[in-house]
């Protein structure tokens, strides 16, 4: 979608929802993949009492999105979370939900019109809340033993340049500080042991996000090479 074809909204009301706490302001944008055989089941899903999961907004593939909980109220999409120092990130975040089969259903490449919509709400979302590149991330960024989503196809390559998220430069000039990953992960802001992540699930969510092509290889020479260009982009929270 373009500023010539906004973006397509169909409302329909998950009763999978409630108040955020008080005093809470939004700050963090989750994103996720909805990893059901297709977008309908993925609705009835987020609008089933039984399951108790929703979601702010889901993008179809072909680019309508579909607005189910209010921003200002708590969606549960982030399940058991943990980020830049915060635990329970359904009480700070919006949850995006894209329609993909996932890893279990035929896991494939996210459409261009699907993406080009998922970049549009996302820099509506970014400017209403005023949310920072650092606290836009994936699903298996705040819970990496759980998840895998949106995984290695997503592009956030893409959605950086247009604001969202965060990506290194084409030519880093860093070189790795260390031959330990722990305290670039925790300065990015993953959940390491303490949180109950071992470091090894930390370090492939890094990779489904930041280097696809070394996912799965642990603390290899690239892994740890980009783990530095990318910590240098995020600010200390410690």
């Amino acid at each position: 979608s373009t500023a010539s074809d906004p973006l397509r909204f169909i409302h329909r009301r998950s009763c999978n929802a409630d108040d955020r706490p008080p005093g809470i302001t939004v700050d963090t944008l989750v994103l996720h993949y909805t990893g059901m055989r297709d977008g309908d089941a993925a609705l009835e899903r987020l609008c089933d009492p039984a399951a108790k999961v929703s979601a702010h907004y889901l993008v179809e593939e072909d680019g309508t999105v579909v607005s189910l909980v209010p921003d200002e109220l708590r969606a549960w999409h982030a399940g058991v979370s943990w980020w830049r120092g915060r635990a329970n990130l359904n009480d700070v975040s919006i949850g995006i939900e894209i329609v993909n089969p996932g890893h279990e259903w035929g896991y494939r490449d996210f459409l261009p019109e699907q993406m080009a919509a998922v970049a549009d709400l996302a820099r509506k979302l970014i400017d209403r809340w005023r949310i920072a590149p650092w606290n836009v991330v994936a699903h298996s960024d705040i819970a990496p033993t759980r998840k895998e989503d949106p995984g290695e196809r997503f592009d956030w390559e893409s959605l950086a340049r247009r604001g969202i998220g965060t990506w290194p430069p084409v030519n880093p000039t860093g070189s790795p500080t260390s031959g330990d990953p722990r305290p670039l992960l925790r300065r990015i802001g993953y959940p390491l042991e303490e949180e109950g992540s071992p470091l090894e699930r930390s370090i492939i969510a890094f990779q489904r996000r930041f280097l696809p092509g070394s996912l799965g290889c642990g603390s290899d020479a690239a892994t740890l090479e980009r783990l530095t260009e990318v910590a240098a982009l995020y600010p200390p929270w410690m």
